[in-house]
């Protein structure tokens, strides 16, 4: 496995050919420009409202939280879908249904209607939960193994440049036209997504569901198999735990970044939020394309995954103690770089080590192992900063836990890798 992935990896299709050549690429490249946009627009609308609304930190936490439990437990019955059903129609299926329930944001008027904003943001988050698993799972039915990387890189720099521009514009937008036209904007991104994902052709080996056995029986079955395979599997579960080493300290620390955010431009925070998530965006961008570029070897990666979440965690250290917004911005990308490269080259060597029938399943344990612990990282730090503690002082604590959680992949995760490559 891991000499034929050196020898893959040596001759990486380049940006532009991937796009010129693979109609499908480009079709969801197009998709997830436009619905990722209006994402962001989405976000920073919603933090916008519950601040208003509240002032409380732990109430911001409950919308992060809303974006991340939801997903984390409808994960497991959405990688059997995606194994099970057709990933075309199930990302065309997702896409329309998120049109309707973003439309829904708009009648959240005063506090009293932040029950409801919590439910949609739940509902719209539960639907991503089939329609990440798709889009990661189906990216191999669609690319020769010398696209791959390429393809991920540039999926993921997409998702950064959008999280950049859309971050950027949409705090602008929310201080300048309100949080109505915001919402309307991002349910047109997801009619547009679903046009372009029609026109692909995805083929793909299905899971098929036992013969007279219930829906509910048979998911049940996939579910323990998708386990089983997994246990079978050393090499593939090592990977679904790489993001989830990130989110130990990586999910309070975006959670602070917000609030952070907040308070750069009293005349306009949500633009100050904004300037922070552009960075983030702009930082995971970068990192992914210039590790492409630097480490074509996969036998160094493992090492990579650690070293970046080290990376990430002293960036954020740094952070803590500095007050001028240039530099903060120059560490938020330096941070988010390196946690763009974790995540980029984890996603490779899942998408190459799992079975097609399984794939599905098994971004979808990967999901539920990133969100889960990203959630409880979010929770306490949340709690903290209710307790009284100072921002910057839980800042620090969590870019420690950060540094930490990369160590521990580095000594106790990487060597396993060593010692599985050395057998073969």
């Amino acid at each position: 496995m891991f000499a034929k992935g050196r020898r893959e990896f040596q001759d990486q299709s380049g940006y532009w050919e991937l796009i010129r050549t693979n109609a499908n690429v480009r079709r969801l490249w197009f998709g997830a420009v436009i619905s990722l946009f209006g994402d962001w627009f989405n976000t920073l609308a919603i933090y916008r409202i519950v601040q208003d609304q509240t002032g409380s930190p732990f109430a911001l936490a409950a919308v992060f939280l809303t974006k991340l439990l939801p997903l984390a437990l409808a994960s497991p019955l959405a990688g059997v879908l995606v194994d099970r059903w057709d990933r075309r129609k199930v990302m065309i299926g997702a896409d329309l249904i998120r049109a309707v329930l973003v439309l829904g944001f708009l009648l959240v008027r005063d506090a009293g209607d932040l029950w409801l904003l919590y439910l949609l943001a739940s509902a719209q988050i539960v639907v991503s939960s089939v329609f990440i698993p798709a889009k990661t799972a189906s990216l191999p039915n669609i690319t020769e193994p010398r696209e791959l990387l390429t393809a991920n890189a540039f999926l993921s720099a997409t998702w950064s440049v959008m999280l950049a521009v859309g971050a950027a514009a949409g705090g602008f937008a929310v201080d300048l036209f309100g949080t109505d036209a915001v919402f309307v904007l991002d349910s047109l991104t997801y009619l547009i997504s679903a046009t372009f994902i029609a026109r692909m052709v995805i083929p793909q080996e299905r899971d098929e569901a036992p013969k007279n056995v219930s829906v509910f029986r048979a998911a049940g079955r996939q579910i323990i198999d998708g386990w089983g395979y997994l246990r079978e599997h050393p090499p593939v579960m090592r990977m679904t735990w790489a993001k989830a080493t990130w989110a130990f300290g990586g999910g309070a620390l975006v959670l602070f970044l917000a609030l952070l955010g907040d308070t750069l431009f009293p005349a306009a925070q949500t633009t100050g939020i904004g300037v922070l998530f552009a960075a983030r965006g702009l930082g995971t961008g970068i990192g992914p394309v210039v590790a492409r570029s630097l480490f074509p070897d996969e036998s160094r990666w493992p090492r990579i995954l650690g070293a970046c979440v080290v990376a990430t965690g002293v960036g954020y250290a740094i952070l803590s103690f500095v007050g001028w917004i240039p530099l903060i911005v120059v560490l938020v990308i330096f941070a988010h770089a390196a946690s763009g490269v974790n995540w980029v080259l984890s996603t490779t060597l899942l998408q190459k080590r799992s079975e097609d029938r399984f794939r599905g399943r098994v971004f979808a344990t990967d999901w539920f192992f990133v969100t889960i612990i990203q959630s409880g990282s979010i929770i306490l730090g949340a709690l903290l900063l209710e307790a009284g503690l100072a921002l910057r002082t839980v800042i620090l604590l969590f870019a420690v836990v950060q540094i930490l959680s990369g160590l521990w992949w580095i000594v106790v995760v990487a060597p396993a890798e060593w010692e599985e490559r050395r057998g073969e």
